[in-house]
């Protein structure tokens, strides 16, 4: 059978990639997942400089899923280009680096940066981050200033670009039609949903930062629900699916509505092997079911409309 894809010009062996920020830089996990069996490995958010991350607590679990608050702690573009992406190059993997930044120059300079590293596939661009030239307004909640960081990190680089959308927003799909329209090359949704918790026997909030990202099972039929409403409206834009994905008929929900690709995130928490548990999951679903090509499955249930 044929499980190859090409998420908007990086051809993975198989849909299954990580999500950001679970996963750390692929490294970490080496002694417990065969990382050569995944389509591509998402390496966690990169910035211009070193970041330190949000005060702890930074995780909290919640029912069905968990709250992070990680405020992006990296070491910096110029060690992961000159010290992490060696090694990473070295497992013939697909590598794809999760990018992000406080104004659309800081965007720019790290696609800049990572154009023509070796191992490294293509970008992911995390615009659920504060533009600090207006006010900390997110770029992934306004079209035009979403389509303004697509268009410079495009510029700046001849990697594949991948905008990874928020859900935090009026209209899903006007933002994905608007980075679209900016040159992306395929879209990452659905990042995390704003949430907190708070701790009733202190009277307190249970995150350092108060509020945080909700992800795992919990948010999985919001995800779903993206992937479909986004793919029936741009049906040639590759999309990487993601939310709440722990098992291979998870990944196939999200396939099935309209994913190319799919991310494992919090479900690596649980089980270190998901990843590879998925991906042997869906060949046996694609055996099982007669289908030679993964092509056959993506968007396969939008063709219902509920007379059939």
């Amino acid at each position: 059978m044929n499980t190859e894809v090409n998420l908007g010009g990086i051809v993975m062996k198989n849909p299954v990639t990580t999500a950001s920020g679970t996963f750390g830089f692929g490294l970490e996990y080496q002694p417990y997942v065969a990382l050569q069996r995944l389509g591509a490995i998402t390496v966690k958010g990169t910035t211009l400089k070193p970041r330190l991350g949000n005060p702890p607590p930074r995780i909290a679990e919640t029912p069905s899923g968990m709250l992070n608050a990680i405020g992006l702690q990296n070491p910096g573009v110029e060690r992961v280009a000159e010290e992490i992406m060696p090694r990473l190059a070295g497992l013939g993997v697909p590598v794809i680096i999760n990018i992000a930044g406080d104004t659309v120059e800081d965007y720019a300079q790290v696609a800049r940066r990572l154009d023509g590293v070796p191992g490294v596939a293509g970008l992911e661009v995390n615009i659920s981050c504060p533009n600090v030239k207006k006010g900390g307004i997110q770029f992934g909640s306004d079209p035009h200033t979403a389509a303004e960081v697509t268009r410079a990190v495009k510029a700046a680089t001849g990697l594949p670009v991948i905008v990874k959308l928020s859900p935090n927003v009026t209209d899903l799909v006007a933002m994905a039609e608007a980075v679209a329209r900016a040159g992306a090359d395929a879209l990452s949704m659905i990042n995390t949903l704003l949430g907190m918790a708070i701790d009733v026997d202190r009277r307190r909030p249970v995150l350092g930062n108060i509020t945080g990202g909700l992800s795992g099972p919990a948010v999985r039929p919001v995800a779903v629900r993206a992937v479909w409403q986004v793919h029936r409206a741009l049906p040639f834009t590759p999309i990487l699916g993601m939310g709440g994905i722990m098992t291979a008929r998870d990944a196939l929900e999200f396939i099935l509505a309209g994913a190319t690709a799919v991310a494992v995130g919090t479900g690596n928490f649980v089980n270190p092997l998901a990843t590879v548990d998925v991906v042997g999951g869906i060949e046996q679903y694609m055996s099982n079911h007669g289908f030679t090509n993964i092509s056959e499955l993506v968007g396969l249930a939008q063709r219902y409309t509920g007379d059939n």
